[in-house]
């Protein structure tokens, strides 16, 4: 299983959309996804396992919101300085 990690995506500076990649099983992949709200969306298997959350509106999502869906997915806390790249003004 790989270790989970964030990947954000900038243009001109600004974060404009950010993938939380969870730990895996080799083979995961995703089978269908399912919204959240406008800029939360989960990533599941065929299995329902979630596997990561597409970040579509960085500037919209807090760190406390972010942390609420991974407690809800059973997944660990954000820590703070992973958030930081999200949060660039």
């Amino acid at each position: 299983m790989s270790p989970p990690f964030l990947e954000v995506t900038f243009r001109r500076g600004q974060p404009i959309a950010a993938y939380l990649y969870f730990a895996r099983r080799s083979g995961d992949t995703a089978d269908h996804s399912e919204p959240i709200d406008d800029s939360l969306v989960v990533d599941r298997t065929a299995d329902g396992r979630a596997i990561g959350i597409e970040i579509i509106d960085p500037s919209a999502v807090t760190p406390e919101r972010l942390n609420a869906l991974l407690a809800a997915l059973h997944q660990p806390e954000l820590p703070a300085a992973e958030f930081a790249p999200l949060q660039v003004a």
